[in-house]
């Protein structure tokens, strides 16, 4: 193996990374994790959407893939042991085709390449499906994280074997968010805390109609006030959320009862946040993952699949759709959990241990292919910790 004729394993992360989403920044946050544990010793490299931000929080090297020519890529990837692509939701419309090009030529130049716990949907456009499916196919191996995704990559094509797992984030360790944290946020701690998290219409979300979610969600936060005398907590898990938390801020009737996160967070501090919650009511992937992981009774408001699918592996109750038309059932059903909610814990608790099992066979599977791998015949390159987007090219170091 390389690392045992003198040099460290060179490998590659590739997904949605650069500070976009904090669901994404745990899914990297747990694979470099998950490459330490089976290679204390490997060089990572993040081919990142925004190279910078990702060498910040991870200190790490760090080199864009979107908007560089091919010749960048070769010379970015010449050198690698391994190209990882996930996890999550990377393969769909409007980003497959950008993040299969690496993949794709990692394949050609016959640079091993592992699948992990990937996500996939929608996929709709003809030319992205043609390109995940041979991405995929020729995959050394790869872990599918949930049913949804199965479904979508059948559809493409796929023949191959899919293996469900689990989201790599479900792995995450949570970090403490302190009192002095929720005070600086303007947050009582001693009240009870409902946490919320809203996202933006767009390409995963474009059936959304911002004024009628933007209602449903207001009441839904006035009733609980109400019921449980409780505060409301938006956790923004990317920036477009913050206008849409203001949003439905705005048509509450006791706005004065709510706050908005608005300081800069780690995954792994968000993750420790759904400590002090009593309640959640989530469309974010992420946020629901962290509270179930917490044991926080929560509502997922599936805005697609991939959250369907996540509540009902977890036990958690979900509304398929976010409509204004849905009032009566969600404070029907809000209602429900708020009564159930010891018996929710433990159920929450119970299958999030068997979620955290499958996900370690993400581990495992990565493993297999790193000790599967051969002494590589390529020329290792010198990547540079401060390459940017608009720096030069990347030039191979001989030894």
């Amino acid at each position: 193996m390389p690392d045992s004729v003198g040099r460290p394993l060179r490998i590659g992360v590739l997904g949605s990374y650069g500070g976009l989403n904090l669901g994404d920044e745990a899914i990297l946050t747990c694979v470099l994790t998950g490459l330490r544990q089976i290679r204390p010793t490997a060089e990572l490299i993040i081919f990142s959407r925004h190279p910078e931000d990702s060498r910040q929080r991870f200190g790490l090297a760090a080199v864009p893939y979107t908007g560089v020519p091919q010749s960048r890529l070769i010379e970015a990837e010449t050198g690698l042991d391994l190209l990882v692509l996930g996890g999550g939701g990377v393969l769909h419309d409007g980003q497959a085709s950008a993040v299969t090009r690496p993949v794709r030529l990692a394949q050609e130049l016959g640079i091993p390449t592992f699948g992990y716990a990937i996500g996939a949907g929608p996929l709709t456009d003809r030319a992205e499906i043609r390109l995940v499916r041979e991405a995929v196919e020729n995959l050394t191996d790869l872990t599918v994280r949930d049913h949804e995704s199965v479904l979508v990559l059948e559809n493409a094509g796929v023949g191959r074997p899919l293996s469900v797992t689990a989201d790599a984030a479900v792995l995450l360790e949570p970090e403490e968010f302190t009192e002095e944290m929720l005070l600086r946020e303007g947050i009582d701690s001693h009240d009870r805390l409902v946490g919320m998290s809203v996202r933006e219409p767009g390409r995963a979300a474009d059936h959304l109609d911002e004024a009628s979610y933007h209602d449903l969600l207001a009441t839904a936060a006035d009733f609980l006030t109400c019921r449980l005398q409780a505060q409301t907590v938006f956790v923004p898990m990317e920036r477009g959320d913050i206008a849409h938390a203001h949003a439905v801020l705005s048509a509450m009737n006791a706005p004065e009862t709510a706050r908005i996160l608005n300081r800069a967070y780690r995954p792994a501090q968000i993750a420790g946040l759904m400590r002090h919650l009593d309640f959640a009511v989530g469309m974010r992937l992420h946020f629901v993952m962290f509270a179930a992981g917490a044991g926080v009774p929560v509502l997922p408001l599936p805005y697609a699949g991939k959250v369907f699918d996540f509540a009902q592996v977890v036990g958690a109750p979900a509304l398929t759709g976010v409509a204004r038309r849905e009032t009566g059932p969600l404070l029907a059903e809000l209602d429900r959990l708020w009564d159930d909610r010891d018996a929710c814990t433990r159920r929450l608790r119970e299958r999030f241990t068997v979620l955290r099992e499958r996900a370690l066979q993400n581990l495992e599977r990565c493993r297999a292919v790193i000790d599967g791998l051969e002494a590589p015949a390529s020329v290792p390159v010198d990547m540079d910790a401060n390459l940017g987007a608009d720096a030069g090219p990347v030039h191979p170091r001989r030894s």
